[in-house]
């Protein structure tokens, strides 16, 4: 699905599909020599980090074995709560891997504050983030984002694994949701 298809229902494309998939190239060229000589772990935060993962990692030149780990703090809002839940843990021990976060969005950053530490409780030889997206403005908590695709405004958006109560995930373009079909 692209912007055109739902354009009554979003305000403004932010960031293009082929847009994204340069910036992941650029990332995945920078991974690779970081992490050159390194058994790298990859864990993505469901559901939202779907699209990016996929491509990601298939724009990585080195082997990267992947996870996944799926928590919560939004429901079926658009503010996080704050307050995390597992539904789904790992299936890796993280004793002495070197992990990379691989998120969609870093909004509050209360989310990837709790899995970082969470994360260093478990052993982790090294923990990195590499988000997508991250909007500055949101912040509520400072988290250290090794590499980030794009720093985008304090809207509500949609696309490339995001979505708004489970719709818009397969929109390719990331959009700021019109506010009419969340309010």
């Amino acid at each position: 699905m692209r912007a055109d298809d739902v354009q009554n229902e979003i305000t403004k494309v932010l960031v293009t599909e082929e847009q994204i998939q340069r910036r992941l190239d650029e990332i995945a060229a920078q991974v690779d020599a970081d992490y050159a000589g390194k058994d790298l772990l990859l864990v993505g935060v469901l559901k939202g980090a779907v699209m990016v993962m996929a491509d990601f990692s298939r724009a990585l030149k080195s082997r990267a074995p992947v996870d996944w780990m799926a928590v919560s703090s939004y429901g079926a809002g658009t503010k996080s709560s704050g307050v995390v839940q597992i539904r789904k843990d790992l299936d890796t021990d993280l004793h002495d891997k070197h992990v990379l976060i691989v998120e969609d969005i870093i909004d509050s950053g209360l989310t990837l504050s709790w899995l970082l530490e969470n994360f260093a409780s478990r052993g982790a030889a090294s923990i990195e983030v590499f988000a997508l997206l991250r909007k500055p403005d949101a912040a509520k908590v400072e988290v250290n984002c090794r590499y980030v695709g794009f720093d985008i405004p304090n809207d509500f958006v949609v696309g490339y694994g995001l979505d708004y109560a489970e719709g818009y995930r397969n929109l390719r373009d990331v959009a700021v949701l019109a506010p009419h079909v969340y309010s």
